[in-house]
Protein backbone atom coordinates (compact mmCIF):
# COMPACT_ATOMS: atom_id res chain seq x y z
CA UNK A 1 0.00 0.00 0.00
CA UNK A 2 1.62 3.55 -1.08
CA UNK A 3 0.72 6.56 1.11
CA UNK A 4 0.47 9.59 -0.34
CA UNK A 5 2.96 11.36 0.30
CA UNK A 6 4.30 14.60 -1.63
CA UNK A 7 0.83 14.79 -3.31
CA UNK A 8 -0.79 15.69 0.47
CA UNK A 9 -0.44 19.32 0.43
CA UNK A 10 -2.40 19.46 -3.19
CA UNK A 11 -4.23 16.65 -2.80
CA UNK A 12 -7.56 17.99 -2.40
CA UNK A 13 -7.26 20.46 -5.02
CA UNK A 14 -6.46 17.29 -7.70
CA UNK A 15 -9.42 16.08 -6.06
CA UNK A 16 -11.77 19.69 -6.49
CA UNK A 17 -14.26 16.85 -8.74
CA UNK A 18 -14.87 14.74 -6.01
CA UNK A 19 -18.75 14.81 -4.71
CA UNK A 20 -17.88 15.27 -0.81
CA UNK A 21 -21.55 16.77 0.17
CA UNK A 22 -23.10 14.22 -1.87
CA UNK A 23 -21.10 11.50 -0.76
CA UNK A 24 -21.84 12.69 3.05
CA UNK A 25 -25.99 12.78 2.51
CA UNK A 26 -25.62 9.28 1.43
CA UNK A 27 -23.00 7.51 4.21
CA UNK A 28 -25.27 9.53 6.69
CA UNK A 29 -28.78 8.23 5.52
CA UNK A 30 -27.27 4.60 4.56
CA UNK A 31 -26.74 4.83 8.71
CA UNK A 32 -29.65 6.57 10.16
CA UNK A 33 -31.59 3.68 8.07
CA UNK A 34 -29.68 1.08 10.27
CA UNK A 35 -30.18 3.38 13.48
CA UNK A 36 -26.88 4.96 13.75
CA UNK A 37 -27.92 8.78 14.07
CA UNK A 38 -24.86 10.02 16.52
CA UNK A 39 -21.92 8.27 18.91
CA UNK A 40 -18.37 6.92 17.80
CA UNK A 41 -17.75 6.33 13.97
CA UNK A 42 -14.46 5.50 12.35
CA UNK A 43 -13.03 6.42 9.50
CA UNK A 44 -10.49 4.24 7.41
CA UNK A 45 -8.46 5.80 4.88
CA UNK A 46 -9.33 9.60 5.73
CA UNK A 47 -6.76 10.94 4.03
CA UNK A 48 -6.98 14.98 4.90
CA UNK A 49 -10.28 14.42 6.43
CA UNK A 50 -12.49 15.83 3.88
CA UNK A 51 -15.40 13.12 4.80
CA UNK A 52 -14.57 12.83 7.99
CA UNK A 53 -15.38 16.66 8.47
CA UNK A 54 -18.94 16.13 7.10
CA UNK A 55 -19.72 13.22 9.12
CA UNK A 56 -18.34 14.91 12.81
CA UNK A 57 -20.72 18.07 11.01
CA UNK A 58 -23.71 15.68 11.00
CA UNK A 59 -23.39 14.96 14.62
CA UNK A 60 -21.07 11.65 14.87
CA UNK A 61 -18.00 11.87 16.92
CA UNK A 62 -15.04 10.77 14.14
CA UNK A 63 -11.88 9.07 14.70
CA UNK A 64 -9.80 8.89 10.68
CA UNK A 65 -7.36 6.55 10.42
CA UNK A 66 -4.97 7.07 7.39
CA UNK A 67 -1.62 5.84 7.01
CA UNK A 68 0.25 9.06 5.23
CA UNK A 69 1.81 11.01 7.90
CA UNK A 70 1.13 14.01 5.28
CA UNK A 71 -2.12 13.19 4.61
CA UNK A 72 -2.93 13.66 8.36
CA UNK A 73 -0.86 16.59 8.65
CA UNK A 74 -2.92 18.26 6.19
CA UNK A 75 -6.02 16.91 8.44
CA UNK A 76 -5.03 17.98 11.49
CA UNK A 77 -4.07 21.88 10.31
CA UNK A 78 -7.92 21.86 9.48
CA UNK A 79 -8.93 20.38 12.62
CA UNK A 80 -6.73 23.13 13.79
CA UNK A 81 -8.82 25.70 11.83
CA UNK A 82 -12.19 24.63 13.08
CA UNK A 83 -11.34 24.57 16.88
CA UNK A 84 -10.19 28.27 15.97
CA UNK A 85 -13.33 29.17 14.62
CA UNK A 86 -15.04 27.67 17.68
CA UNK A 87 -16.08 23.88 16.10
CA UNK A 88 -16.01 22.11 19.40
CA UNK A 89 -16.35 18.57 18.38
CA UNK A 90 -12.98 17.20 18.20
CA UNK A 91 -11.49 14.66 15.34
CA UNK A 92 -9.30 11.87 16.84
CA UNK A 93 -6.79 11.49 13.73
CA UNK A 94 -4.42 8.30 14.06
CA UNK A 95 -1.64 7.27 12.12
CA UNK A 96 -2.31 3.78 11.30
CA UNK A 97 -2.16 0.86 8.77
CA UNK A 98 -5.71 -0.35 8.10
CA UNK A 99 -4.58 -3.88 7.91
CA UNK A 100 -3.40 -3.53 11.28
CA UNK A 101 -5.24 -0.81 13.07
CA UNK A 102 -6.18 -0.45 16.59
CA UNK A 103 -8.80 1.01 18.79
CA UNK A 104 -9.15 1.64 22.70
CA UNK A 105 -12.96 0.02 22.30
CA UNK A 106 -15.51 -0.83 19.94
CA UNK A 107 -17.60 1.89 17.32
CA UNK A 108 -21.14 2.57 16.07
CA UNK A 109 -19.80 2.33 12.70
CA UNK A 110 -16.55 2.40 10.50
CA UNK A 111 -16.54 3.77 6.65
CA UNK A 112 -14.13 3.87 4.28
CA UNK A 113 -14.93 6.06 1.15
CA UNK A 114 -12.55 7.34 -1.80
CA UNK A 115 -11.86 3.63 -3.30
CA UNK A 116 -8.99 3.52 -0.14
CA UNK A 117 -10.20 -0.39 -0.30
CA UNK A 118 -8.68 -0.70 -3.49
CA UNK A 119 -5.69 -0.14 -2.46
CA UNK A 120 -5.82 -3.24 -0.74
CA UNK A 121 -4.28 -5.41 -3.26
CA UNK A 122 -4.66 -8.96 -1.96
CA UNK A 123 -7.83 -11.06 -0.39
CA UNK A 124 -5.44 -11.60 2.45
CA UNK A 125 -5.03 -7.75 2.96
CA UNK A 126 -8.94 -7.58 2.58
CA UNK A 127 -9.95 -10.40 4.98
CA UNK A 128 -7.41 -8.72 7.41
CA UNK A 129 -8.69 -5.52 7.51
CA UNK A 130 -12.58 -6.93 7.31
CA UNK A 131 -11.63 -8.90 10.68
CA UNK A 132 -10.19 -5.67 12.35
CA UNK A 133 -13.66 -4.24 11.12
CA UNK A 134 -15.90 -7.09 12.76
CA UNK A 135 -13.85 -6.82 15.94
CA UNK A 136 -14.20 -3.22 16.87
CA UNK A 137 -17.26 -3.03 16.08
CA UNK A 138 -20.65 -2.23 18.67
CA UNK A 139 -23.16 -5.30 18.61
CA UNK A 140 -24.98 -4.25 15.55
CA UNK A 141 -22.71 -2.08 14.00
CA UNK A 142 -22.67 -1.32 10.38
CA UNK A 143 -19.64 -0.64 8.09
CA UNK A 144 -19.87 0.70 5.06
CA UNK A 145 -16.75 0.98 2.15
CA UNK A 146 -16.74 1.76 -1.54
CA UNK A 147 -14.76 0.03 -4.27
CA UNK A 148 -14.01 1.31 -7.83
CA UNK A 149 -15.06 -2.24 -10.02
CA UNK A 150 -13.36 -3.74 -12.99
CA UNK A 151 -16.10 -1.69 -15.31
CA UNK A 152 -14.40 1.81 -14.06
CA UNK A 153 -10.65 0.76 -14.65
CA UNK A 154 -11.71 -1.23 -17.78
CA UNK A 155 -13.23 2.06 -19.13
CA UNK A 156 -10.04 4.70 -17.88
CA UNK A 157 -8.17 2.08 -20.11
CA UNK A 158 -4.83 3.02 -20.91
CA UNK A 159 -4.82 6.71 -20.95
CA UNK A 160 -2.67 9.49 -20.47
CA UNK A 161 -4.34 12.61 -19.08
CA UNK A 162 -3.45 16.03 -18.65
CA UNK A 163 -5.55 18.46 -16.50
CA UNK A 164 -4.85 22.60 -15.44
CA UNK A 165 -5.46 23.00 -11.52
CA UNK A 166 -4.86 26.07 -9.64
CA UNK A 167 -2.00 27.26 -10.33
CA UNK A 168 -0.49 23.54 -11.44
CA UNK A 169 -0.53 21.10 -14.12
CA UNK A 170 -1.84 17.27 -13.58
CA UNK A 171 -0.25 14.28 -15.95
CA UNK A 172 -2.16 11.06 -15.14
CA UNK A 173 -0.75 8.13 -16.57
CA UNK A 174 -3.18 5.27 -16.17
CA UNK A 175 -2.44 1.30 -16.82
CA UNK A 176 -4.99 -0.83 -16.24
CA UNK A 177 -3.84 -4.87 -16.34
CA UNK A 178 -7.47 -6.88 -17.32
CA UNK A 179 -6.21 -10.49 -16.55
CA UNK A 180 -5.32 -9.36 -13.02
CA UNK A 181 -8.17 -6.70 -12.48
CA UNK A 182 -5.66 -4.29 -11.21
CA UNK A 183 -4.78 -0.61 -12.06
CA UNK A 184 -1.87 1.35 -11.98
CA UNK A 185 -1.62 5.22 -12.08
CA UNK A 186 1.06 7.27 -12.39
CA UNK A 187 0.58 10.98 -11.55
CA UNK A 188 2.94 13.70 -12.07
CA UNK A 189 1.91 17.21 -10.84
CA UNK A 190 4.20 20.65 -11.94
CA UNK A 191 2.98 22.76 -9.47
CA UNK A 192 4.37 26.75 -10.10
CA UNK A 193 6.48 28.16 -7.88
CA UNK A 194 7.67 31.43 -8.95
CA UNK A 195 7.52 33.13 -12.21
CA UNK A 196 8.76 29.98 -14.56
CA UNK A 197 10.12 27.50 -11.75
CA UNK A 198 7.82 24.72 -10.91
CA UNK A 199 8.02 22.07 -8.99
CA UNK A 200 7.89 18.08 -10.13
CA UNK A 201 6.12 15.66 -7.86
CA UNK A 202 5.48 12.13 -9.01
CA UNK A 203 3.82 9.10 -7.37
CA UNK A 204 2.65 6.19 -8.54
CA UNK A 205 -0.62 4.10 -6.76
CA UNK A 206 -1.79 0.37 -7.38
CA UNK A 207 -5.84 -0.65 -6.92
CA UNK A 208 -7.38 -3.83 -7.45
CA UNK A 209 -10.63 -4.42 -7.98
CA UNK A 210 -12.73 -7.25 -7.00
CA UNK A 211 -16.04 -9.00 -8.17
CA UNK A 212 -19.59 -8.22 -5.25
CA UNK A 213 -19.46 -12.16 -4.67
CA UNK A 214 -15.62 -12.05 -3.87
CA UNK A 215 -16.24 -9.53 -1.20
CA UNK A 216 -19.23 -11.19 0.47
CA UNK A 217 -17.12 -14.23 0.71
CA UNK A 218 -14.57 -11.79 2.63
CA UNK A 219 -17.07 -10.26 4.73
CA UNK A 220 -18.82 -13.35 5.79
CA UNK A 221 -15.31 -15.04 6.46
CA UNK A 222 -14.41 -12.35 8.83
CA UNK A 223 -17.72 -13.22 10.49
CA UNK A 224 -19.69 -10.36 9.05
CA UNK A 225 -23.26 -10.32 8.44
CA UNK A 226 -23.26 -8.98 4.14
CA UNK A 227 -26.14 -6.92 3.72
CA UNK A 228 -26.15 -5.36 0.21
CA UNK A 229 -24.14 -3.87 -2.65
CA UNK A 230 -25.43 -0.87 -4.46
CA UNK A 231 -24.24 1.39 -6.83
CA UNK A 232 -22.60 4.59 -5.15
CA UNK A 233 -23.33 6.90 -7.81
CA UNK A 234 -27.14 5.91 -8.52
CA UNK A 235 -27.57 4.08 -5.03
CA UNK A 236 -29.61 1.46 -6.79
CA UNK A 237 -28.91 -1.77 -7.76
CA UNK A 238 -25.46 -2.70 -9.08
CA UNK A 239 -24.87 -3.67 -12.47
CA UNK A 240 -22.53 -4.28 -15.28
CA UNK A 241 -21.68 -1.09 -16.30
CA UNK A 242 -21.27 0.15 -12.26
CA UNK A 243 -18.26 1.73 -11.67
CA UNK A 244 -18.35 2.24 -7.75
CA UNK A 245 -20.31 0.03 -5.56
CA UNK A 246 -21.54 0.90 -1.96
CA UNK A 247 -20.80 -2.06 0.05
CA UNK A 248 -22.93 -2.80 3.64
CA UNK A 249 -22.14 -5.13 6.28
CA UNK A 250 -23.00 -5.61 10.01
CA UNK A 251 -21.00 -6.49 13.09
CA UNK A 252 -21.31 -10.64 13.37
CA UNK A 253 -20.99 -12.64 16.17
CA UNK A 254 -17.58 -14.41 15.55
CA UNK A 255 -14.84 -12.10 16.46
CA UNK A 256 -11.22 -12.20 18.62
CA UNK A 257 -12.10 -9.45 20.58
CA UNK A 258 -8.47 -8.53 20.23
CA UNK A 259 -8.53 -4.73 22.03
CA UNK A 260 -7.84 -3.71 24.95
CA UNK A 261 -10.26 -2.22 27.09
CA UNK A 262 -9.04 0.94 29.18
CA UNK A 263 -8.32 0.76 32.31
CA UNK A 264 -10.75 2.86 34.77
Amino acid sequence: MDAYTGFAEIYDMCMDNIPYDEWAKNLTTLLRRYGIVDGLLCELGCGTGEMTIRLSESGYDMIGIDNSEDMLMVAREKEYERMDAGETSQILYLLQDMRSFELFGTVRGIVSVCDSMNYLLTEEDLLATFRLVNNYLDREGIFIFDMKTAACFAALGNETRVEQLRGATLIWENAYMKRKKRNTYRLTIFEKESGDLYRKMSETHIQQTYSVDTIRRLLTEAGMEYIEAIDANTMGMVTETTERVLYIAKEGFQKDKCYQAPED
